[in-house]
């Protein structure tokens, strides 16, 4: 449950130094559906890591179509 919150808090930190708000934003949502999806296997962080690549490439798309 610690590093959970750790890693989410640090994701948030490290989003809003970016200052690439739909890039970060795509990015923590991203991190916190994989990171609980990952927890549920065992796999928190790795879950983190990729569920935030994915929300980055989801934000980067519907920026450049709309």
């Amino acid at each position: 449950m610690t590093n959970r919150i750790a890693l989410v808090s640090a994701l948030a930190i490290a989003g809003l130094l970016t200052g690439a708000p739909a890039e970060a934003k795509g990015c923590l949502k991203g991190a916190v559906v994989g990171g609980v999806a990952g927890h549920m296997a065992g796999h928190g962080k790795m879950g983190a890591a990729a569920g935030c690549a994915v929300g980055h490439h989801n934000a980067n798309k519907k920026a450049k179509q709309g």
